[in-house]
């Protein structure tokens, strides 16, 4: 088995091309993507994580080579994208590689806005939604759930994550440098997703009056008591999406970020007006068609890379320190999983058994109890002895060997019997991001 990851993020692939690979939990086209990428003999696992900054196939794999042909094949279908730009855009990382990738991306090293916190709960639930298919098991399991504690580490070691920052607090600071002062402005948020969530509470922040937008106007509704709850003097009025062409034409700034499969603004609901508007999308796929309107000013997510920038000048030195994290962890893993072979741990439970019979009989002979004529007679029931009581545990150990108890019970025998001094991860299950919850039991 080969830990293999297909890489399309903000560094080698630009928006246009990122919103037609775009398969986030809610797309439809993710639910039937995993499962034939599973279907196919060379496929064990495989989890999906799609955000507005990437999208990474993360897979277990028998043959990275036949695997990485089938998924090229499978994404040239879905997104229309011909296979060589599909190829020429792609990062792809195997093994140890993949690994380092996948702590790197899960402690934000590798994020847009390095030290945002939004892609831990990403990961989670991308992980959890494959899970929940049954498109990952054991091996990606395993390596996610050891990713989570590779970013606690992260987080709690450096300042990489102090005073943290998201797409849309950045996206709020460009309006900030626009408008001066957000205080008392009136701003239209559409959408009420993660992303949305988080520009409405750092637009309260800064006092501004917002009106939000939604499809789906209970959770709008349910948004604004959310963030009421923590800020009871929050401006905030839910109206009908039905107004949507009305309001931005009205208003002069306006983020989106909905999980819409197309374009919710177009050219034909522009109306010229004297005031200049400032439009963020933060959508992938992108909510704003092109709008020809020099009064207009649409910015993207890719379009933020100047506080990013800034950002990631003020956070270097900590993303240093936070790299020897991750490859630190990265060697902790593959580590981990070489004691996590069964038949190792057998033998030496075995070795123990009879190491300790030998020596109980030695002393008996030597202080006249047993007489040394009966040496290998009393040798050969002692044998016979501990096979017996060790027969059944020997069965129930293999036979859970491969299956989510398992590396729990090998972790947890291997303490019990002073075979590994450090226990690394019992019940690797539960999931720090899931409120200490199985995701699944067996």
């Amino acid at each position: 088995m080969d830990y293999y990851i297909l890489s399309y993020s903000h560094k080698n692939t630009d928006i246009a091309l990122r919103e037609k690979l775009a398969l986030d939990t809610k797309n439809k086209n993710t639910k039937k993507l995993l499962l034939e990428l599973v279907e196919n003999k060379f496929i064990e696992e495989a989890v999906i994580l799609s955000t507005c900054n990437r999208i990474e196939f993360i897979l277990s794999v028998h043959n990275p080579q036949k695997a990485e042909e089938f998924l090229f094949a499978k994404l040239c279908d879905y997104s229309g994208i011909s296979e060589d730009s599909l190829k020429k855009h792609a990062d792809s990382y195997d093994n140890i590689a993949a690994i380092h990738h996948l702590f790197s991306v899960a402690s934000s090293l590798d994020s847009l806005v390095v030290g945002e916190t939004q892609i831990s709960g990403q990961l989670k639930n991308a992980f959890k939604f494959s899970y929940d298919l049954g498109c990952c098991s054991l091996s990606l399991s395993r390596a996610i759930h050891f990713a989570f504690r590779c970013a606690a580490s992260v987080r709690n070691s450096t300042n990489i994550s102090q005073n943290s920052v998201s797409v849309a607090s950045t996206a709020v600071v460009k309006a900030r440098e626009v408008f001066g002062n957000l205080k008392g402005q009136k701003v239209l948020v559409v959408g009420a997703g993660e992303m949305s969530s988080l520009c409405v509470k750092h637009l309260v922040n800064h006092e501004a009056q917002i009106i939000l937008l939604n499809r789906d106007i209970e959770n709008a509704e349910r948004l604004r008591k959310e963030v009421l709850q923590n800020s009871p003097k929050a401006n905030i009025e839910v109206l009908s999406f039905r107004d949507l062409g009305v309001l931005i034409n009205q208003l002069p700034l306006v983020f989106t970020a909905t999980g819409a499969p197309h374009t919710i603004i177009t050219q034909d609901m522009v109306e010229k007006k004297e005031i200049s508007r400032y439009w963020f999308d933060l959508a992938v796929p992108r909510d704003i068609d092109q709008i020809h309107d020099e009064k207009i000013h649409i910015f993207a997510v890719d379009d933020l890379q100047d506080i990013v920038k800034k950002n990631l000048a003020l956070r270097e030195e900590q993303a240093k320190v936070a790299y020897g994290i991750v490859g630190r962890c990265t060697q902790e893993f593959f580590a981990w999983l070489q004691t996590l072979n069964v038949e190792p741990l057998i033998k030496a439970i075995r070795q123990q058994a009879k190491d300790s019979s030998l020596k109980e009989l030695q002393k008996g002979i030597a202080k006249g109890y047993l007489p040394k004529e009966y040496e290998k007679n009393i040798e050969k029931t002692l044998h016979n002895a501990f096979n017996t009581f060790l027969h059944q545990l020997t069965i129930n150990l293999k036979s859970v060997a491969n299956t989510s108890k398992g590396d729990g019970i090998i972790e947890s025998l291997r303490f019990l019997f002073e075979e590994n001094t450090e226990t690394i991860m019992v019940e690797k299950y539960k999931c720090e991001y899931s409120d200490n919850k199985p995701l699944k039991e067996d």
